[in-house]
């Protein structure tokens, strides 16, 4: 499988069921673009832009240093997701999108941000 970052527009990636908001962030954790189809203030998701672009620069730290001492290859970062309460994170290089886990099918949207 290619292992490219998900190119879906986030029109698109908000067509899945469950999906409550999809955005875009730089790598250093602006917020590029979002949508949403609820009322997820502007704020909220600037907040998760930086969050979002924190773990990726923790992954890349901890995945280097893998890679480094261990010579496993964990380079380049791909994708990651959290699962908490009601809702699901799930982040493919800098595009990431809000799912309420009970409404979405989670298989369905990892094969979408080619996650598996």
């Amino acid at each position: 499988m290619n292992r490219k970052e998900c190119n879906l527009s986030l029109d698109e990636l908000l067509k899945f069921d469950g999906v409550a908001a999809a955005g875009i962030f730089s790598q250093e954790g602006k917020l590029v673009e979002y949508k949403s189809k609820t009322e997820m203030p502007k704020e909220m998701a600037e907040m998760t832009a930086k969050f979002c672009g924190t773990v990726n620069m923790v992954f890349d730290t901890l995945a280097s240093a893998y890679t480094l001492l261990y010579k496993m290859n964990w380079v380049p970062q791909h994708n990651w997701m959290y699962s908490g309460g009601d809702w699901t994170v799930m982040i493919s290089g800098t595009r990431g999108i809000f799912v309420e886990s009970s409404k979405a099918d989670i298989e369905k949207l990892l094969k979408a941000l080619g996650m598996c």
